[in-house]
């Protein structure tokens, strides 16, 4: 990966290039920013770059010994730790059980989304981790010696889910680092990493793309894409290249679109909700509890995201600029809108958030969405 495949980020580029250029290269560095915004991409670009046995003012050469390993991501001196699953091959697993997979993934996936490396790896009904059994292999990458390199790198894709054991043995590891040993943690929530390990870490806060870039990457990537489509599909996706990417792949192939599962579910959970109707509330419930732990966790966080956009639809009275809603969505809120008001916006969001949080602990699904519809049909008489 080089920066120059990197939309955007012009200032960032410039200055991870500073810190090789310069000598200054912090030991642990925290790469944070929201999903599809390309900070995977820019972490891989700038390991590249720091290994790179002949660099340019701008970029890694791309041919070098080193580069040529870092873009097939077969360099013995680059690490990766992720959250994986607990499978009956792999009953306390690491990172490197599924080394194979990862690489291919990233092969495939310039923008990374958690949850799409944990469909890739068939979670199933399972959530992923950093397990407490990745802290020996932590101490182990730390221990060893550079092969060929200048620096040993550890890239860790969200740390934020990673166990207190293994948290607290990366926490060692960044106080105690050996030399030529650099530290990349690529985030999206930073609350959820032990405070010790963020104080210990240089941010690098990686901004949201443009819409001017979002519309470069889809014209790139969706050649035989409607222009129109490319447009409006960037500026629905507020910065998120993965979501503008499933939209465009979302109205190129409906039948396998996962945003149109939840948003079918969505509309029929609203519909039912309103209508007290029993037996499609038990049905629905009963659906959404067969779906995998992420995918519901998934179900929620669009859910939540809906009553925001209808809450504002609500209050403009129009569809605007602050809305980011697909032509299926805008239709289906344009008459669903005006149940979503200050009177229960809140509470609304709140239940959802508790639901979510409640998933994360394993509760029992069937009961969890049961009650939450239940809830949501008293809220919005509250109109």
């Amino acid at each position: 990966m080089q920066f120059k495949d990197i939309v955007g980020h012009i200032n960032i580029k410039k200055k991870l290039i500073e810190t090789v250029t310069k000598n200054r290269i912090s030991h642990a560095q925290l790469f944070l920013g929201n999903e599809g915004s390309g900070k995977m991409s820019l972490a891989l670009a700038y390991a590249q770059y720091v290994n790179c046995e002949n660099p340019t003012e701008t970029d890694s050469c791309g041919e070098c010994k080193s580069c040529k390993k870092i873009q097939k991501i077969a360099h013995p001196d680059l690490h990766f730790v992720y959250p994986v699953v607990r499978t009956p091959k792999f009953s306390k697993p690491v990172s490197t059980d599924f080394i194979d997979k990862w690489r291919e993934f990233l092969d495939k996936n310039k923008h990374l989304s958690y949850n799409d490396w944990l469909n890739f790896i068939g979670t199933d009904n399972l959530q992923g981790s950093i397990y407490a059994q990745e802290s020996q292999e932590i101490i182990r990458i730390v221990n060893l010696k550079t092969f060929e390199a200048k620096y040993k790198i550890l890239i860790i894709y969200m740390p934020e889910k990673m166990n207190i054991s293994a948290s607290n043995k990366l926490l060692k590891a960044i106080e105690e680092p050996p030399p030529n040993t650099l530290f990349i943690l690529v985030s999206e929530d930073e609350s959820q990493i032990i405070t010790t390990i963020r104080s210990r870490t240089q941010l690098i806060k990686i901004e949201n793309l443009s819409q001017e870039e979002i519309i470069i990457e889809l014209s790139k990537n969706y050649e035989f894409a409607d222009n129109q489509l490319i447009t409006e599909t960037a500026k629905i996706a507020n910065g998120n290249y993965i979501y503008a990417k499933n939209i465009v792949e979302d109205e190129l192939n409906p039948q396998e679109s996962s945003k149109l599962q939840s948003f079918n579910y969505f509309s029929t959970m609203m519909r039912a909700a309103y209508g007290l109707k029993i037996n499609e509330i038990i049905t629905l419930s009963n659906n959404l509890s067969t779906l995998g732990r992420e995918k519901q966790k998934e179900f929620l966080i669009y859910s939540n995201r809906m009553i925001r956009e209808n809450f504002i639809l609500n209050e403009t009275k129009q569809h605007t600029d602050l809305n980011y809603l697909t032509k299926k969505e805008l239709e289906f809120s344009s008459k669903f809108s005006i149940f979503i008001t200050e009177k229960n916006i809140f509470e609304l969001h709140e239940e959802f958030n508790k639901a979510y949080a409640d998933i994360e602990r394993n509760a029992s699904a069937k009961i969890l969405f049961l009650d939450l519809i239940l809830k949501i049909a008293q809220l919005l008489k509250k109109k």
